[in-house]
């Protein structure tokens, strides 16, 4: 795969979300700041609740931070911008039941206004990128959870983004279609170049996943570290999970999530 060396795609700096309500006022992040580059994959994990999903609703213009701004391409983030798609974690509720899959995978790209023969060619090469090619006319609940997960990514892919957020999307499934899942996700990244800003509470997933790494402070939270993951770009579910330098990447991850509990737990008043 071809990148972009250099050029940053998306920038978050300094994002921080407060929320008021009930009489209490929560930060939820705090001066949030990092970079990624054009055609990079990039993991995020942190400590349960740390505010994974906050941040991602912010980068993609869904929640408005407090102070901060996200940029894609330079330009300011003030709403779901036209390059970005995103993967939510409940795919059951991301489809609509009562659409056949060709159908859920097109209905994003009518709101573009592509012409029909357009958005019929880009449902159907989305749909078999995802071994989906002959379930465009079930219906999602006739198919399995990995098999919707897989309609839902389609869909993302038929719009074309340029940059693709995903929120925890494989910890619904089991594990072996997790792992497929996965390896669909390197595949699709590899093949079309895309910019993925890839969300999960999985160390193993994050590792086995990305180009890179960010780990998340406990909430309020700030960015702890960021690790360059120097694995090889071919990976597989059984040599590389084995391999010294996954597990020392891992190692580290895993350290540096547990310090940040014992941080966070350390500013929660008793």
């Amino acid at each position: 795969m071809k990148r972009v060396n250099g050029r940053s795609v998306l920038d978050v700096r300094g994002l921080s979300k407060v929320y008021d309500g009930s009489g209490r006022r929560v930060a939820a992040l705090r001066e949030v700041t990092f970079t990624v580059q054009a055609g990079e994959l990039v993991c995020v994990v942190g400590p349960s609740g740390c505010g994974k999903t906050t941040l991602l609703k912010c980068v993609s213009g869904l929640l408005t931070p407090t102070a901060g701004e996200v940029t894609l391409a330079g330009r300011r983030v003030d709403g779901p911008p036209p390059g970005m798609a995103f993967v939510f974690q409940e795919y059951g509720r991301s489809l609509f039941p009562w659409l056949r899959v060709g159908a859920n995978v097109e209905l994003p790209l009518k709101q573009k206004g592509l012409p029909k023969a357009r958005r019929r060619a880009l449902v159907a090469d989305a749909l078999e990128s995802v071994g989906l090619a002959d379930a465009a006319g079930a219906y999602p609940w006739q198919l399995s959870g990995g098999m919707q997960q897989r309609v839902a990514i389609a869909r993302a892919l038929a719009y074309e983004p340029g940059v693709l957020l995903m929120d925890e999307p494989f910890a619904a499934v089991d594990a072996q279609t997790r792992a497929d899942l996965e390896d669909l996700v390197r595949r699709l990244w590899r093949e079309r170049g895309m910019t993925i800003l890839f969300v999960t509470h999985d160390i193993d997933e994050a590792v086995y996943l990305g180009e890179r790494v960010i780990v998340l402070s406990a909430s309020p939270t700030v960015v702890r570290e960021q690790l360059t993951v120097d694995l090889p770009d071919d990976r597989d579910q059984v040599h590389t999970r084995v391999a010294p330098r996954f597990a020392a990447l891992r190692t580290q991850v895993y350290e540096q999530i547990q310090a940040a509990k014992r941080s966070g737990a350390a500013k929660t008043p008793q």
